[in-house]
């Protein structure tokens, strides 16, 4: 036999295609040949498959080899063909009966040396597989548990090319998922830690009842960053499609750790102020890896210092916030990742950022304005919650008396919140205020009482609110009701999402 195909996998962004990998074995000039649309890494493979055939003790065949990667419109990344390319050419030459790999997908980086290496992706790989009605996969070991979440699939693993030839030729075993036990998860810093600051608890929880982005403007030391970081602390476990996204993510940029359990955790993303717009929103040679905008998807983008970032990268982040996906076009074809985020901004109010404020400031009023000009208006347009925190005062930083609510009394009521909305907007298929377009908040049956509204529309035909603003208030109005157990929201929650929105009467 000349010819031999074995399924592998292919991805384009979190989206995987079936790839067919075809050998054909002539007569002629010994020699490799590989279409398809591959990329240097697999241009590579033909060097990396022969010595691991050889170094696996089996026989290069000396004929002319011609390898295709069907459909062959489909851009190839990477080195996890390998193992299905070396186990094509055995099988084209006539060495493996290839029966036993039938409807199976094979997936693995060979080293020179026959070890079968793990690679990054195999969850997607995996999912995109079963999605075509494949069962069955080999896998290498170190992606064993990670391709075992995937309910339905039959995951074997192999370490070695060696080992994947014996199970073939004369079926010996390969070898079973490893259940390892959970990776335990340190416990987060908590809302209880926060001193004062009843205007910024308040804003984070609302924020995390809707899913609202919130930017925090203050003095240092008036605990921005504490209560960013608490954020994640309150917002509820990641459902199984949820999880199945963020783990997916995660997995393509090498960034998961050990066990191959789903990520359940909201993830937690804070750049450095020198990040550029790639490291944000994705980029690289080839074709663009997640960036931090989709490694913080289902979870909170926290830019500590945001004036501190680049005007280009800040701008970048707009189109995210509104639609929930990073779009990247590259000369070698376009990527597409989830970013359905909360973003968290924190600033301080001038270049000087004297702790006591205005005070002692030295900064000029032009200097101020400036500073917080980097924050562009259509960017913090976007961003529902805005409030201004005070400096924290001795009794409050002091006090002995009752503590704070911690980070799990909060976390329930933004848990019973989110299930309200939940019910409310199933019929919607979304889940949580800040992604309910506003036309259906303004049409029955949920348009709000104009007495309630007044204020509201008031703003909005002087101008100090922009449309979107009137639709993000009202997102905020529903999230304030739910906090509080109240099935539609009312005057007074109008007006405090009002305050939460302009940062007035902080």
């Amino acid at each position: 036999m000349s010819y031999a195909k074995v399924l592998c996998v292919g991805l384009v962004g979190v989206a995987g295609h079936v790839v067919e990998v075809e050998a054909d074995l002539a007569a002629g000039l010994p020699g490799v040949t590989i279409s398809g649309l591959p990329d240097t890494a697999l241009h590579e493979a033909r060097d990396r498959v022969r010595a691991a055939i050889v170094n696996s003790g089996q026989k290069w065949p000396n004929r002319r080899i011609t390898l295709n990667l069907l459909p062959a419109t489909l851009p190839k990344y990477g080195s996890a063909f390998d193992l299905a390319i070396a186990v094509a050419v055995l099988g084209g030459s006539g060495e493996l009966p290839l029966l036993p790999l039938d409807r199976t997908v094979v997936l693995g980086e060979l080293g020179l040396d026959g070890t079968v290496r793990p690679v990054r992706g195999v969850l997607p790989m995996v999912a995109a597989a079963a999605r075509a009605g494949v069962a069955r996969v080999v896998v290498p070991a170190g992606n064993a548990a990670e391709a075992a979440v995937i309910p339905g699939m039959q995951v074997r693993a192999v370490d070695t090319l060696h080992r994947l030839v014996a199970f073939v030729r004369d079926g010996s075993p390969l070898l079973p998922p490893t259940a390892n036990a959970p990776a335990t998860v340190a416990e987060g810093p908590d809302l209880a830690e926060v001193a004062g600051q009843r205007l910024g608890r308040r804003a984070v929880e609302v924020a995390a009842a809707g899913a609202h982005h919130l930017a925090l403007l203050g003095p240092p030391g008036a605990g921005k960053t504490m209560l960013a970081e608490r954020l994640p602390s309150i917002l509820p476990e990641l459902d199984d499609d949820a999880a199945l996204e963020v783990t997916a993510l995660h997995s393509i940029a090498g960034l998961l750790p050990p066990g191959g359990w789903l990520l359940r955790r909201p993830p937690f993303q804070a750049p450095h102020h020198t990040a550029t717009v790639p490291a944000l929103v994705g980029g690289g040679s080839g074709l663009a890896r997640p960036g931090a905008v989709s490694l913080a998807h289902r979870g909170v983008l926290f830019l500590d210092e945001a004036p501190e970032f680049s005007k280009g990268a800040l701008e970048a982040l707009r189109q995210p916030l509104e639609s929930g996906w990073v779009r990247v076009a590259r000369t070698r074809g376009a990527m597409e990742y989830p970013a359905r985020m909360q973003l968290v901004l924190a600033a301080n109010p001038c270049p000087c950022a004297k702790p006591s404020g205005d005070v002692d400031c030295e900064c000029t009023p032009l200097a101020r304005r400036r500073y917080l000009g980097r924050l562009s208006g259509p960017l913090l347009d976007r961003v529902d919650v805005q409030v201004r925190l005070l400096p924290v005062r001795a009794a409050e930083l002091l006090e002995a008396g009752t503590p704070h609510e911690s980070s799990a009394t909060v976390a329930a009521r933004v848990a019973d919140a989110r299930r309200a909305a939940a019910d409310r907007w199933a019929s919607t298929g979304r889940r949580v205020n800040a992604e309910i377009p506003g036309p259906y908040l303004r049409r029955p049956p949920w348009q709000l009482p104009g007495r309630d509204t007044r204020e509201l529309r008031k703003r909005l035909d002087s101008g100090s609110l922009s449309a979107r603003g009137f639709d993000r208030v009202i997102r905020l109005a529903w999230s304030i009701a739910d906090l509080d157990g109240r099935d539609r929201p009312d005057g007074g929650d109008i007006a405090e999402a009002i305050q939460l929105r302009t940062g007035e009467g902080a």
